[in-house]
């Protein structure tokens, strides 16, 4: 990566395992890619001292419940044995190395956490909800709820996303900071799932699926996520505005990625 690195004006370091399937399915591979990218990124990066901004996840917070979700506040994890947590724990380890070398070393570097992003193209491969419905959907597959579908999320365009991470690299009051990347509109898991099919016009029946049958006994699922986002509205003004139903419509004329 130094070669890399000695080009660039600045770095996006998006780089992660991706769904939770994956993470369940390769605990060490989440693991190492985390700790050992992000020693490597920060490492280059300070030798130049580029801007960097680091996209941590919305998982960090555990099974905190003080909604909305504040930057400042807590992080709730599970117990070890459940492998669920290795990438949140991976995350926060990332975000405190961040964030020491910009104390240490000053390093120009911004944290961020991310509401559950989709948009075009996204993969359903390892489990990322939105695609997954949309594609059974379209297939006239049952689309599969995992538990009693009653915990909620917020889900963020990529448009919106990346709209904030083009300001925030460039906004050095940011730098030193973590901020919440989300949509403040909750929906079930259940009401996406009718949402997707009433959008599609998709005759698939809503099927319920134990969480035992999919991962193992241990697994623990968060319960709600909704962020704070003064923060992030006061740096740079960001408001998401691109609609969910919008962001369904997008992912089908698109197509959704089978990789």
């Amino acid at each position: 990566m130094a070669p890399l690195v000695d080009r660039a004006d600045a770095i996006f370091h998006l780089a992660a395992v991706v769904g939770v399937r994956k993470v369940m399915d390769s605990p060490v591979t989440t693991i190492e890619t985390g700790t050992r990218g992000m020693d490597m990124v920060m490492n280059l990066a300070a030798r130049r001292s580029l801007p960097t901004l680091f996209t941590s996840t919305s998982e960090v917070y555990g099974k905190s419940v003080q909604l909305p979700l504040r930057e400042d506040g807590d992080l709730v994890f599970g117990p070890t044995r459940s492998l669920r947590w290795s990438y949140a724990c991976g995350k926060a380890l990332d975000e405190f190395l961040a964030l020491a070398y910009h104390r240490e070393q000053g390093l120009p570097v911004t944290v961020v956490r991310l509401f559950n992003t989709s948009g075009p193209r996204q993969s359903s491969q390892f489990g990322m909800v939105l695609p997954r419905f949309i594609s059974r959907a379209l297939g006239g597959q049952p689309i599969t709820v995992y538990g009693d579908g009653s915990h909620t999320r917020c889900f963020t365009s990529v448009h919106d996303v990346v709209w904030a991470l083009r300001r925030l690299i460039g906004c050095t009051a940011s730098r030193g900071q973590v901020f919440n990347i989300g949509s403040t509109s909750q929906i079930s898991i259940l009401e996406l799932a009718k949402l997707v099919k009433q959008q599609l016009g998709s005759d698939s029946p809503i099927e319920f699926v134990p969480y035992s049958q999919v991962f193992d006994a241990d697994f623990e699922e968060t319960v709600d996520r909704l962020p704070d986002l003064a923060r992030v509205h006061a740096m740079i003004g960001f408001e998401p505005r691109t609609q969910l139903v919008q962001t369904i419509d997008e992912i089908v004329r698109h197509g959704v990625a089978k990789i």
